[in-house]
């Protein structure tokens, strides 16, 4: 038997009683309706539809609400004139009904004091609905047509039994069969969470206290062992009596005491484990109370996919799975924007028009499959659709277009590398700009949302087969897994998700190149920084035979944290810190752990930004590897204000053997020129701060820096920045139009010769 609806809403007024209806009934009628324009007509639907419409009517006319009572009853007369036969639901009936599931949306989110307004303001708006509604269901029924083509916009037959589609049957079920509700504040719910892990952490204290009652006992047994070696050792001499009955009292007293605390002991494991036990029970059951069902989150999107695709002229069909997949609700909340980027970009970049689809032997509707399941402790939200996909040829013409690397770089670069330029902010591969996309925002808000919970984004494309846009996510903001470290004797928590691999490396492995350590990862040189310096927490201490290295960052920016060593996995209860510090370097929050002891949770990306400030202004200390010997090299100081043209020079020197470094603008530059050595420095010139030409000139000036080579590459190709250039002192000027891969690197081996191996 159902369970009838018993929602603690006493404290809300009649009106708010009216919202809550309105936001189940609108749920109730968009998924139906959806599910009537894509497939045959079933009496089970239309009864579900006629009685939402029916519920809200009648919530609307509890609350006095005039307009919404109009509105449903309209619905309602259409859908049982469907019932009855007398219509056939077409595209116009679909249309114009979806128009007013709008209108209900739409005024009962109205607050008390501007209903009236919105009624005014809508009020043509209302009357053309109604009339509208009304002339379409007068019209006679259309015949049945012989044969209809698969998703034609005409209209449908009405079989006499079919099953409802299983979204709409889970809609139906969530009506008839609720959960029972219970309205707590969110404050009040962050509180409850916070003192259940806080009692999770306190039930861990009972083990180690156990353990050191057990080693007490164990000394007790030692005791009562040597007083009776004692007494056998005198037996043969004899004891006085006296002294022979206190040692026999003492012993009877000890072995009591013994027991005792055995028997103690006994019970306090016991009541230990039930402890920890119901601890994690209470922890896991307030942490539930946090997770919503994905649907919650994605109930909109069926429709917006179904509007848009009208709009673009093409058959687009939304698939939900994983429903029921619980999600922490204020994760679900930010990911509203980024998923709706994600499928708004599916439907106007990825899926082609029907005639499109038809010659590429696709079916003419395409396909979105949005899809949310938990795997090995985390959170993966998959949004794939059928469509083109992107073709890395084109992708590489339209990053050589919008000069972001040379032809040549492209070229090399893989096609994760490739893909990696969707996400930066104003790309697009569209040409021009309309209401839906083409800006180049939408893949960056994705980027730096999913960033900003802890998670990762992943892309895979297929030309001519689709895209897949995965989301690695924590399944909670509350708990994160993490990988404990230890760094001068204090223990450190980095996310595990922002993890890309943990190393022991072999001292052996080291390379030592002007100063600067690196090792090879996965084909790629990856820079050595000791956490010791990152953390200012002291110097580090002389390794062994391996360093414990912790591989963080992206693939351009990729770093490996030297600790001093890996204490294990664990999972954690956050802790936000005090406001009052302001945000502290490097670091996101705090967590307790099993003994009570604090720990910090590491902010991987400020840390990643701490080291690059490190590395521009030639800060960066070497690690302390034991002596290994270093390699000469010639390096390079790379400064330029732009990311992409940054990365794009030091890969290009590095392929060619050359060290180089980068700073962001001039300033950086001329920190980074006075505390390091560098043979060439080669700069852009419209720089914040300190221009390039400014630089050459403070470099050419210093006594000591004199006779550093600077090249100066100029991307306007101005006239007045070369004589500019020239005259600061400048050794070479590349324009523009010569800037190609071997031209830069022929004028580098001009300047300081070929590198050295």
């Amino acid at each position: 038997m159902n369970r009838k609806r018993l929602d603690d809403l006493s404290g809300l007024s009649m009106l708010d009683l009216f919202r809550v209806e309105a936001e189940n009934q609108t749920a109730i009628l968009t998924a139906g309706l959806l599910e009537l324009e894509r497939g045959p007509v079933v009496p089970r639907q239309l009864e579900a539809l006629m009685r939402a419409a029916h519920s809200l009517k009648g919530a609307a006319r509890i609350v006095n609400l005039t307009v919404p009572v109009r509105l449903a009853h309209a619905m309602e007369d259409c859908f049982v004139l469907a019932q009855q036969g007398r219509i056939s639901l077409g595209q116009n009936h679909f249309d114009v009904l979806l128009r007013g599931v709008d209108l209900l949306t739409q005024i009962s989110k109205c607050s008390d004091a501007d209903i009236n307004q919105w009624e005014t303001d809508y009020a043509r708006e209302i009357v053309g609905f109604l009339n509208t509604l009304a002339a379409l269901a007068s019209a006679p029924p259309p015949p049945e047509p012989r044969s209809q083509p698969l998703n034609q916009a005409s209209t449908v037959a009405l079989p006499t039994s079919q099953p409802a589609p299983a979204a709409y049957a889970t809609l139906l079920r969530r009506q008839d069969a609720p959960d029972r509700v219970v309205r707590v504040s969110a404050e009040n719910l962050s509180l409850l969470v916070s003192l259940a892990g806080e009692s999770l952490v306190e039930s861990r204290w009972l083990h180690p206290f156990a353990t050191s009652m057990q080693r007490l006992s164990r000394h007790q047994a030692e005791i009562v062992q040597a007083l009776d070696s004692f007494r056998h050792s005198f037996r043969e001499q004899g004891l006085p009596e006296p002294i022979q009955s206190q040692l026999n009292t003492v012993s009877e007293k000890l072995k009591r005491c013994r027991g005792l605390l055995t028997d103690g002991l006994e019970q306090l494991d016991l009541f230990d484990r039930r402890a920890t036990a119901l601890s994690q029970r209470l922890n896991q059951a307030v942490l539930q109370t946090r997770m919503r069902p994905f649907a919650d989150g994605v109930r909109r999107f069926p429709r917006m996919v179904r509007d848009l695709a009208r709009i673009l002229g093409k058959q687009v069909r939304l698939e939900v799975v994983g429903e029921h997949t619980q999600v922490d609700r204020d994760i679900l909340e930010k990911l509203e924007s980024p998923l709706a980027h994600l499928l708004r970009n599916a439907v106007d970049h990825g899926c082609e028009p029907p005639d499109e689809r038809r010659r590429a032997g696709k079916p003419a509707e395409g396909m979105l499959r949005l899809e949310a399941r938990h795997r090995a402790g985390m959170l993966l939200i998959t949004v794939v659709d059928d469509g083109r996909g992107v073709d890395p040829s084109l992708l590489r013409e339209v990053i050589v277009r919008k000069k972001l690397t040379t032809p040549h770089v492209a070229e090399q670069m893989s096609e994760l590398e490739l893909l990696d330029f969707l996400f930066l902010p104003g790309f697009t591969m569209k040409d021009t700009v309309t209401e839906i996309s083409g800006r180049g925002v939408g893949l960056d808000v994705v980027q730096n949302v999913v960033k900003s919970v802890r998670g990762v984004v992943r892309v895979v494309s297929q030309p001519g087969r689709g895209m897949r846009f995965q989301l690695q996510l924590p399944l909670t903001l509350s708990m994160i897994r993490t990988l404990l470290v230890e760094v001068a004797g204090e223990a450190y928590a980095i996310p595990l998700p922002q993890i890309v691999r943990t190393v022991q490396l072999p001292r052996e492995k080291i390379e030592v190149l002007e100063g600067r350590h690196h090792f090879k990862f996965d084909d790629q040189q990856v820079g050595l920084v000791t956490a010791h310096q990152v953390f200012d927490c002291g110097d580090p201490q002389p390794p062994g035979n391996h360093l414990s290295i912790v591989v963080v960052g992206e693939r351009v920016n990729r770093y490996g944290l030297v600790v001093d060593r890996f204490l294990g996995e664990r999972e954690l209860v956050v802790q936000p810190l005090d406001p009052r510090l302001g945000k502290v370097k490097d670091i996101s929050a705090a967590a307790l752990m099993e003994d009570g002891a604090p720990v910090l949770i590491v902010d991987v990306e400020d840390m990643i930004r701490s080291i690059e400030k490190l590395v521009a202004r030639g800060q960066l200390t070497g690690v302390n590897t034991g002596g290994i010997p270093e390699t000469t090299r010639k390096r390079v100081l790379a400064v330029d204000d732009s990311l992409t043209v940054r990365e794009l020079e030091r890969k290009l020197l590095t392929s060619r053997g050359y060290l180089a470094d980068v700073a962001v603008d001039g300033m950086d530059g001329w920190n980074a020129v006075r505390a390091g050595h560098y043979d060439l420095v080669i700069t852009d010139v419209d720089m914040p701060r300190l221009d390039g030409i400014e630089l050459a000139m403070l470099i050419k000036r210093d006594p000591v820096l004199k006779t550093l080579p600077v090249m100066i590459v100029s991307y306007k190709d101005r006239e007045e920045d070369r004589l500019r250039g020239l005259e600061a002192g400048a050794d070479y000027y590349l324009a523009k139009g010569s800037f190609h891969d071997e031209t830069l690197l022929q004028a580098v081996a001009d300047l300081i010769g070929e590198p050295e191996t």
